[in-house]
């Protein structure tokens, strides 16, 4: 095992054309500062494979909404690593919602308040609906009153 750790071998590619030692100083050091960064872990929603990067253990939930962009910017706010399958083959279809284990607290919290949302969005009255019923009443009232002002004329005519 101890042998494994202390040999690795590095396999380096470069275009050069005259291999001295400090072209293979600077690749070296432009090698080993990549390593240090290491890979660029993506945050909030991405893809499984950007997922699978972060190294930690995966757990999905299945969602049956369809209306699933407005948890996005609560899994933002909430700092969650998470991918969405769509599951076509139920009906309605169905979301997976994959994410870190690791997570599974601030996705408790991020779906809290998507629901708290979504339930106090549907509590509201829909403006639209409200608008319509007013034009409708709107649209009879000035019938009523064509009626009247004809009603009027026939009377003030029959008073001449």
């Amino acid at each position: 095992m101890q042998e494994e750790v202390t040999q690795k071998t590095i396999a380096l590619s470069m275009k050069t054309g005259k291999l001295t030692a400090q072209v293979l100083q600077m690749a070296l050091k432009k090698f080993l500062e990549a390593q240090k960064h290491g890979p660029k872990l993506h945050q909030g929603q991405q893809s499984l494979k950007q997922l699978k990067q972060h190294g930690a253990a995966l757990s999905n939930i299945e969602i049956t909404d369809a209306n699933i962009a407005a948890f996005k910017p609560c899994a933002k706010k909430y700092g969650v690593d998470f991918t969405l399958r769509k599951d076509k083959t139920t009906q309605p279809p169905h979301y997976i919602v994959i994410f870190k284990s690791r997570d599974a607290d601030n996705l408790e919290q991020a779906f809290k308040e998507f629901t708290a949302k979504k339930l106090l969005r549907e509590a509201k009255p829909s403006i639209r609906k409200a608008l319509s019923v007013l034009r409708e009443a709107a649209g009879r009232n000035v019938q009523r009153a064509k009626e009247k002002i004809r009603e009027r004329g026939m009377e003030l005519r029959s008073r001449m």
